[in-house]
């Protein structure tokens, strides 16, 4: 049986838009971490009513467990998104050369969850 061509066109389309969708969701991961990185201070001195703390950019977050690790750079406004496997992970970001501490140090990921964590970089300014 042979489809008119308007109902062969519409059928293609119905095809690719449900193949589109389903790798949509396949990709879409369920269990993992997302949130924003602050650091700060800084400034050397604080001053009330001027923020002394910024974005996070650019830095590279390492989840580890296990003797397994997982990356993910930071975007320009210190946000993150990554998928892990449900456990309990250490954290280290690439902007502590100097013994900055990233707070919380771990974080407990949940199965097919994705939970808002934010962190905060000590710059060590003082």
């Amino acid at each position: 049986m042979t489809l008119p061509r308007s109902l062969g066109l519409v059928a293609a389309a119905l095809a690719t838009a449900v193949t589109g969708a389903l790798s949509a969701a396949a990709t879409t991961p369920t269990t993992g971490l997302y949130g924003t990185v602050m650091q700060g201070p800084t400034t050397p001195v604080c001053r009330a009513g001027i923020p002394c703390e910024g974005a996070a950019a650019k830095v590279v977050l390492t989840f580890t467990r296990a003797g397994h690790s997982a990356t993910t750079r930071t975007g320009a406004r210190g946000n993150y998104r990554i998928a892990l496997t449900a456990g309990t992970y250490a954290v280290t970001a690439s902007s502590q050369p100097f013994g900055q501490m990233i707070v919380p140090a771990t974080v407990r990921v949940r199965v097919q969850r994705m939970l808002k964590v934010d962190f905060a970089i000590d710059t060590g300014l003082r």
